[in-house]
């Protein structure tokens, strides 16, 4: 499969967002109706579950862009789901929903729901993906080579998981642990170059593990009729400034990477780690967030995810003038420092022993970032 280079390394961010019942906050099955007011579907998109609605930015040069992007169509949004007695929030996971979803209508879905049979209607999860222009397939395989040890890191720096169907599950983010079960789902295969990776789809549809390579759902992808690496380790976040921070984090890196030597990559990841030490870091930075410990070798040696954090923006640090991302990375450093997605979440239900409270908070965090856009958004663009 030909991979469509993107020249000038642009971005692309889904938001995933749930649609909920205005009065009850459980999740509703409403992206059919919602649809009906976006039926161009560019920018406002379905997903698997009939309780998502995915935005998507514009390409955009850089993550302020996206974003606000993406804060004019949420506006938009929120204005069509009231019309439908439809609220929105933002999180991994739905705090107490329990029954299972209803699938979206579309023969892609129809066949995800075909093939995972109850797999499909039960993962009912939410995530925050980013598509970063690469110039070729080879530097998409080489990035998303490099990359694989840094997925611990993004995965605890947007952890917003911390409840299932009602219980407190003692995970960051447990999205991870609902999407464990999936087929094609988590530390990706590594290749030496495009031709390997496009081997490698051809035998998976000849074995009838995929269709396409949108059925991949590792934590990264390249994505070659856009010509992107995408990645897709991290829940969905709360509001738009933690969008912010984590989007520039991910590309700065990414980017970083692709024009780093072997040896610069290898003084901040450790990028020879068997496949067991990968799955253990992922699941403590799931599991603990921000306060994993991630092996750093083969011997057992522990370091603080938040140290390794802190390693990166510093090892970013010479692109990001370069790639304006000045802006989204001060935010970046600051998700490092402020309470995480998943306390602010436990800390909203220890006060007042309520999922619904919860719920509200996420609700409140969204309602913030529309009205922001209101202010902004005057009638006749409205």
């Amino acid at each position: 499969m030909k991979f469509n280079p993107s020249a000038r390394h642009t971005l692309g961010v889904e938001w995933e967002l749930q649609l909920l019942d205005a009065n009850s906050l459980d999740l509703v099955d409403g992206i059919i109706p919602l649809m009906e007011f976006f039926p161009d579907a560019t920018y406002v998109k379905p997903e698997l579950i009939q309780s998502c609605v995915e935005l998507n930015s514009c390409i955009a040069d850089n993550s302020t862009e996206a974003v606000e992007h993406l804060r004019q169509t949420l506006f938009k949004l929120s204005r069509r789901c009231a019309e439908l007695n439809m609220s929105i929030c933002a999180a991994g996971t739905h705090p107490f929903c329990h029954r299972l979803a209803l699938i979206t209508p579309l023969p892609r879905y129809r066949r995800a729901e075909e093939y995972g049979s109850y797999l499909a209607p039960s993962q009912i999860t939410f995530s925050t993906h980013i598509h970063i222009g690469m110039n070729s397939g080879d530097q998409a395989m080489y990035v998303m080579s490099c990359l694989t040890p840094a997925m611990p890191p993004l995965i605890a720096l947007s952890a917003n998981s911390p409840f299932w169907r009602g219980h407190e599950t003692g995970h960051a983010a447990y999205r991870h642990r609902i999407l464990a079960a999936a087929p094609n789902y988590g530390v990706p295969t590594r290749f030496n170059d495009w031709l390997e990776f496009d081997e490698f789809l051809a035998a998976a549809r000849r074995a009838r593990m995929i269709e396409t390579f949108k059925d991949i759902h590792w934590d990264m992808r390249p994505h070659p009729d856009i010509g992107t690496l995408e990645i897709r380790a991290m829940d969905a976040a709360s509001n738009l400034r933690a969008v912010h921070g984590l989007v520039a984090f991910a590309r700065c890196l990414a980017l970083r990477v692709a024009e780093a030597s072997a040896q610069e990559v290898s003084e901040v990841l450790p990028v020879d780690l068997p496949f067991w030490i990968e799955r253990q870091n992922r699941f403590r930075a799931s599991l603990r967030g921000l306060d994993a410990e991630y092996i750093v070798d083969t011997k057992g040696v522990a370091r603080p995810l938040r140290d390794i954090i802190v390693d990166l923006f510093d090892f970013c640090e010479p692109v990001v003038a370069e790639l304006e991302e000045e802006r989204g990375m001060r935010i970046a450093h600051e998700l490092l420092n402020d309470r995480p997605g998943y306390e602010q979440q436990l800390g909203v239900y220890k006060r007042h022993d309520s999922v619904r409270r919860v719920v509200e908070m996420l609700q409140q965090s969204l309602l913030d970032e529309i009205n922001s856009a209101n202010r902004m958004v005057s009638p006749a663009t409205a």
